[in-house]
């Protein structure tokens, strides 16, 4: 229910739930079932549910002031960030390798991943015993690497994608007598993730929409399962990269483009399961890209605001919430932090790229006269408008420069974005031209 003071979402139990859910079209109950005769079902994720007792954390789910106020709808986070293993995959690599035999347990696993579900797997086969070799692609964050191989999984580089490690993968698991485990085209790993949405929509059953981010496809999959399972009304929108809208082009049948350097490695994945498509097919309502600007924008912002910290991937609702923010006004909407595994030199990089973006750190500019003083009187007036120089550089050979100046150029850190149109226009009455370079010139 909505609070008039701050637009906060309180916890109500759901009196309008039904046990199975619509689809799309609003499916009748022997449409769905004949539909899901390959499928996970409802009750699947509820037992699964039972098996991460005591095993996985049960992460906050908490309404987000800050959010709420910038999209103007009522915003609810599931910080699966703060999970073992800093993200949502260990619940489904857990409940899959607990489904295993004792002698599949003994002969090892195989799997691929970019990076959280090769540390889920790790620290899952870990828990129960097992031998884990995980496959991940070259350029996986280093963070991620570590960590994986502390929960004890041998990690083999393969290949540039998540595609190419999987077919590697695969060859190592026939070839080894193996068992290999999916990121997200296994039944039990869908799950698995679903119990993700169960938590999130206990604690706040009357959510009008989720958001919910897409690589392979195992999350959103097992999230709208169980969703539409608790409320058949609800809308589950899937998130995905421009550079990576595998799901988004499946669904439309567009020939897209499907590669690049994303922030969101997570999610990188060229082709969805097929388990996964079939199941979105009927239970998605809509796919929604975003751009790595806005991506950049919700890492910083959740960490700002939120005081949390989100790779790209997990950060992918957050970026779509605010770049289609029409879409959602007065809204219920549900997010998930789906993980938390973000390099620190790359967030310290993203940090950097926001607040120039948003001029709170600004290159100014500045041409002088070279004499002594020069300098302290163009730092006089950025202090006197309480900005701080974070770093200055002198030019005096540019042929552009006269003869008896010099050209320097400052990183100065603001107030607030207004203060260095005043700062610009101070400089310009003492007679020093000064101009603000657009962000990202030399």
């Amino acid at each position: 229910m909505l609070n008039p003071r701050n637009g906060a979402l309180k916890s109500t139990e759901s009196s309008n739930q039904r046990a199975f859910p619509p689809g799309n079209g609003g499916l009748v109950k022997e449409q769905y079932d004949k539909l899901s005769s390959d499928w996970p079902t409802a009750d699947d994720v509820r037992r699964a549910a039972s098996v991460l007792e005591g095993v996985a954390l049960k992460t906050p789910c908490l309404p987000s002031e800050a959010l709420s106020r910038l999209a103007g709808a009522d915003v609810v986070l599931k910080y699966e960030n703060t999970q073992h293993t800093g993200s949502f995959k260990m619940r489904g690599a857990h409940v899959k390798l607990s489904s295993l035999t004792r002698g599949e347990r003994r002969n090892g696993i195989v799997t691929a991943s970019a990076g959280n579900h090769a540390q889920g797997v790790a620290f899952s086969a870990s828990q129960l015993g097992t031998s884990s070799t995980i496959v991940m692609p070259h350029g996986t964050p280093y963070c991620k690497i570590r960590s994986t191989e502390a929960y004890g999984g041998r990690v083999l580089l393969h290949g540039s994608t998540v595609s190419e490690a999987t077919t590697k993968a695969v060859k190592i698991a026939e070839s080894n007598g193996k068992s290999f485990i999916s990121p997200f085209d296994d039944p039990v790993i869908v799950a698995g993730a679903g119990t993700v949405g169960l938590e999130l929509l206990q604690a706040f059953p009357n959510l009008d929409v989720l958001l919910v981010q897409v690589g392979g496809g195992g999350l959103i999959s097992g999230v709208a399962l169980i969703a539409k399972a608790l409320n058949p009304h609800i809308r589950v929108i899937g998130v995905q990269t421009t550079l990576y809208p595998a799901l988004h082009n499946a669904l439309n049948n567009l020939p897209s483009p499907v590669g690049g350097a994303t922030l969101a490695e997570g999610v990188a994945v060229a082709r969805v399961g097929d388990l996964n498509l079939s199941m979105a097919k009927a239970l998605i309502d809509d796919v929604l890209l975003v751009d790595e600007d806005a991506l950049e924008f919700a890492v910083h912002l959740l960490l700002e605001d939120e005081k949390t910290v989100t790779e790209g991937a997990g950060a992918l609702g957050v970026a779509a919430l605010l770049q289609h923010r029409a879409s959602f006004r007065s809204a219920r909407v549900g997010l998930i932090l789906s993980g938390g595994n973000i390099d620190t030199g790359l967030l310290a990089y993203v940090i950097s790229r926001v607040r120039l973006r948003e001029r709170r750190v600004v290159c100014l500019r500045a041409e002088v006269l070279d004499v002594p003083g020069g300098l302290a009187g163009v730092s006089e007036v950025v202090a006197r408008n309480g900005a701080n120089v974070l770093e200055v550089s002198h030019r005096r050979t540019f042929p552009n420069v006269l003869a008896k100046c010099m050209q320097l150029d400052l990183t100065v850190e603001l107030r607030k974005p207004d203060d260095m149109y005043a700062i610009v226009r101070q400089l310009n009455d003492l007679g020093i031209l000064a101009t603000l370079p657009a962000v990202g010139s030399a």
